[in-house]
């Protein structure tokens, strides 16, 4: 086996962006326009159910594009792990509604690539944050959420960020199986169930591009929240048995 040298060029890391998309023809090319490459070297998109032109935008942009028929945010976040390369050292989750912003993904995959990380979530509470593009309701359901994940578990996190980062190999560690609203506090508690590294990248946040289909009604806000907490409660009291 060659013996690596310190004039060895460094091996490239390999970053591989998922992107859950559901109608969202008006930001999904903004989004796409804003990845930085390098350092991603491919983007997937998956259209769960979309009936407007999403995947069309996604693919004339050099998306991979794959169809999740079950609606759930999970559950497109899992169809593309699925499509992910077999080699792909870091998976970044992004929003495709240009609520985040991609441009900042260098920073937020930094601590894993300096190896102080294997799961970094991007917390919109401690960076720029445009007023009204967190809703009352979307904003104390999350402090409620980070409130019992100290208690039940100490930890520290102060935002359930969809846009995070994580270590492919810690992730697989994890076996996610949420296939909705549970999928972001799933993967918190199971890394600090794990003892995975987590570190919060402060991030910017604006308003998204056209209304939520979560937090934009009452019966979306109040799956999204009954989900999270059933969550978090199952987790401490009811684990599934491994």
């Amino acid at each position: 086996m060659p013996v690596r040298t310190s004039s060895d060029p460094p091996t490239p890391v390999r970053v591989d962006v998922i992107i859950p998309a559901l109608d969202e023809e008006r930001s999904i090319g903004l989004v796409l326009d804003d990845i930085p490459r390098p350092p991603v070297r491919s983007v997937i998109v998956v259209d769960n159910g979309c009936r407007d032109r999403t995947a069309e935008i996604a693919a004339a942009r050099g998306a991979i594009v794959v169809r999740e028929e079950r609606r759930g945010y999970g559950a497109a976040c899992l169809r593309g792990l699925a499509a992910l390369a077999a080699d792909t050292d870091i998976v970044v989750f992004v929003d495709a509604d240009y609520s985040d912003h991609p441009d900042e993904l260098p920073a937020l995959i930094e601590p894993i690539i300096g190896d102080r990380a294997d799961l970094v979530i991007g917390t919109r509470m401690l960076g720029r944050r445009e007023r009204g593009a967190l809703p009352p309701q979307a904003l104390w359901g999350n402090r409620l959420a980070c409130l019992l994940m100290r208690v039940f578990w100490g930890a520290r996190h102060t935002d359930l960020g969809p846009f995070r980062a994580v270590r492919r190999s810690a992730l697989e560690r994890l076996a996610m199986a949420d296939r909705d609203f549970g999928w972001t506090i799933e993967m918190q508690i199971k890394a600090r169930r794990a003892g995975l590294r987590v570190e919060e990248v402060p991030v910017s946040y604006r308003r998204r591009v056209g209304a939520s289909k979560i937090s934009g009604t009452v019966r979306g806000t109040i799956r999204a929240g009954s989900k999270i907490l059933w969550t978090v409660f199952r987790w401490r009291f009811f684990p599934p048995r491994r």
